[in-house]
């Protein structure tokens, strides 16, 4: 993600919509930090599959909706629980090192059931918010806060405090 100002803000392509709209607890939370960001991210809903396919089939559906949902030259970083949990300041080096790839940045988030290994293979970087399970819709704010602290590192901004008592 850059911090000059682009057209357009990094994309975030998410699994199924946001219940409640602007009025849930988790879109206010999201809407909070999203709108610290510079630029903004911009938000795509993919809806989730029928409940009545089997996991790998809803996997399988919505990751074909997601990879099609990419620009075509995206820098796809994929949230999911078997990737990278980089620290704060290293999450930080992470996205300054993809704002200099050039390409668009795009964020890949599944439905209940995870992403289809398709998109695990398409992606560039592989991230987990740790070992926790956490609500999908949960994850949008989680990302927007870590974005935003990742700019507050790069930039010497006081949001981030890297003490930590020994």
């Amino acid at each position: 993600m850059s911090l000059a100002p682009r057209a357009t803000g990094p994309l975030l392509i998410a699994v199924g919509r946001m219940r409640g709209g602007n009025a849930a607890p988790e879109a206010a939370l999201f809407a909070q930090y999203n709108a610290r960001l510079r630029p903004p991210l911009r938000v795509l809903e993919i809806p989730e599959a029928p409940a009545g396919a089997s996991p790998a089939e809803r996997r399988r559906r919505e990751g074909a909706a997601l990879l099609a949902a990419l620009p075509g030259n995206a820098f796809v970083v994929a949230l999911d629980l078997g990737g990278e949990a980089p620290g704060s300041e290293g999450f930080a080096a992470l996205t300054a090192r993809w704002a200099e790839s050039g390409r668009p940045l795009a964020f890949l988030i599944g439905g209940a059931d995870g992403l289809d290994p398709a998109v695990l293979a398409r992606a560039d970087h592989v991230l987990s918010l740790g070992p926790f399970t956490w609500p999908h819709l949960l994850v949008r704010a989680l990302l927007a806060e870590q974005l935003y602290r990742a700019q507050a590192i790069r930039t010497g901004h006081p949001y981030h405090r890297a003490w930590r008592p020994s």
